[in-house]
């Protein structure tokens, strides 16, 4: 048994908004109360842990991560901090010297950083990688920098034609690719690239892990390819899993759900299966976001997906929720959102009612009247606040001002009664909780030019930012009367605040650290308390 005192508990429970102490027996929360109450109730056995005063809440939940991704950028190619042309280039010279003749894959670049703020092409990388292709995807992951080797390997060239749902950036003088593949075109390169082994599957596993624990976070919501799921299912059944995994896998695979019964809730309290992921178009640095209007800057309304152009994510969607699986889509423009509402209003009218709660992935673009059928059909906004002060700094040169207005609309969407959860994307952004709790409340983007904030009749309350990271996000993976909130009963998940984020100025939170981390009743990370 661990008794936590002297602490500054926020539940996240109305029922009992704060307290001073929490004992933990076993897995689960048995008491929250006071500190005196606390002793008395565990006893002389217990370990008591004074925590000073720190802030103790619910352990964080992020609704939206790749984490086998994240793991391996953990350790490897990492150009996302490069602010020129000259400083990519050189870092990606320096790995492939380092890794000549196998695959290079990785980098997060962003271009919009960069002091040019021009795409890069492959004649850049070309004169030092002749005998190493190289897949580097943009940090949003719907465009990537390709060389002429993994064009070879992927029998691209001028006469390709573009994939639907896909294109193949061209030189407009020669014809020739650049180097640029956006959103389907990316797979025909990625289809050449190798599979990782289950024990590669586990090493960056394990790595997402360890920045898991060290900011906090106790549960993700991943999206997992099947491979992924035996490496979960190993490291659970040895008690090394030190996050819970609600794993979605593509939408396209439901049949293979379905037919072993596998619904909405399958699982155990460290691994859940049941939920669909698909994509209904692009990113909005990649101009491939699917818009009612067009780019400000390039003469196009963006990308919806083969799937969605054709029907089958309609069927897919339609003959999931009738076998019990959660519908989970990602959609960033506001023509590709309305798509998705609609789709999911067929999928109400057609099927037998059930708890299903949608989920649309980002929802960053809407119009004014989709926020009420979000609200109206109780579809989920699963959304992460840190990509708001990113796209911020240059947002409203693709979009305009128009469109900015309800672009990460947090707030709206709060007011009209959606059930909105939070999280970061990784390796989009960061695994780092209070980084996204941060820009929520104050929507200051990264460039510094907004200091009073982005949209700011968009920003939400500290308070209303931490339910987003806990209890909504644990209500969209159909485990709020499990863990979410610090509430007798419930699984023992907590994270310790070195300060009280509900008193700081709030754009400090962000740099608040986090002392300890505590899942299923075990303390998994433990700095400086």
């Amino acid at each position: 048994m661990i008794c936590f005192i002297n602490a500054r508990v926020h539940t996240v429970d109305p029922r009992r908004p704060w307290a001073e102490a929490v004992v933990v027996r076993d897995r689960h929360i048995v008491f929250v109360g006071s500190t005196a109450g606390a002793r008395r109730f565990a006893g002389s056995d217990a370990e008591m842990i004074d925590l000073g005063g720190r802030l103790l809440l619910p352990g964080f939940i992020d609704n939206h991560v790749h984490f086998v991704l994240g793991g391996e950028a953990a350790t490897g190619l990492d150009t996302r901090a490069c602010a020129s042309r000259a400083e990519f280039v050189a870092a990606l010279r320096v790995f492939v010297d380092a890794h000549r003749g196998s695959w290079v894959k990785g980098g997060d670049w962003d271009h919009e950083h960069w002091v040019e703020r021009t795409l890069p092409r492959r004649e850049w990388v070309d004169p030092f990688s002749q005998d190493t292709p190289l897949f580097l995807p943009r940090f949003d992951w719907h465009m990537a920098l390709v060389n002429s080797a993994a064009l070879a390997a992927a029998g691209i060239t001028r006469a390709t034609p573009d994939p639907v749902g896909g294109k193949i950036e061209r030189d407009p003088t020669t014809g020739e690719p650049t180097g640029i593949v956006k959103d389907a075109a990316m797979d025909l390169v990625l289809a050449c690239i190798p599979k990782p082994t289950p024990a590669v599957i586990e090493r960056r596993v394990r790595d997402a892990l360890a920045v898991a624990r060290k900011n906090g976070v106790t549960s993700i919501h991943d999206i997992a390819e099947q491979p992924h799921i035996p490496v979960y299912r190993k490291l659970a059944d040895a008690g090394e899993l030190t996050c819970r995994i609600f794993a979605r896998l593509p939408l396209a695979g439901y049949r293979a759900l379905a037919d072993q019964k596998i619904t909405h809730h399958r699982g155990d309290a460290f691994l859940r299966l049941g939920s669909m992921k698909a994509f209904s178009d692009g990113s909005l640095g990649s101009n491939t976001a699917w818009f009612f209007d067009r780019y400000l800057n390039e003469d196009t309304c963006g990308l919806p997906m083969e799937a969605l152009s054709d029907g089958r994510m309609r069927a897919w969607a339609i003959e999931a929720d009738r076998h019990g699986l959660q519908l989970s889509i990602h959609a960033i423009g506001d023509r590709a959102n309305s798509a998705v509402l609609d789709i999911f209003e067929e999928v109400v009218r057609v099927n037998p009612a059930w708890d299903r709660r949608f989920r649309i992935e980002h929802a960053q673009h809407l119009r004014p009247e989709d926020i009420g059928r979000f609200a109206a059909l109780g579809v989920i906004a699963s959304v992460q606040p840190y990509h708001a002060i990113d796209d911020g700094v240059w947002a409203a040169s693709r979009i305009g001002p128009e469109r900015v207005k309800t672009t990460y609309a947090f707030r709206s969407m709060l007011d009209a009664g959606v059930h909105v959860c939070f999280g970061s994307d990784w390796t989009v952004a960061p695994l780092h909780p209070l980084a996204g709790i941060c820009a929520a409340v104050t929507r200051r983007t990264l460039d510094g030019k907004n200091p009073g904030g982005w949209v700011p009749e968009q920003k939400v309350s500290v308070e209303e930012a931490v339910r987003c990271t806990t209890i909504n996000n644990a209500y969209a993976s159909f485990e709020e009367d499990i863990k979410g909130s610090i509430t007798p009963g419930k699984l023992a998940d907590l994270v310790v605040l070195e300060e009280n984020i509900f008193a700081i100025p709030s754009e400090r939170i962000q740099d608040v650290a986090v002392r300890m981390t505590v899942v299923d009743g075990r303390i998994v990370h433990r700095e400086g308390c």
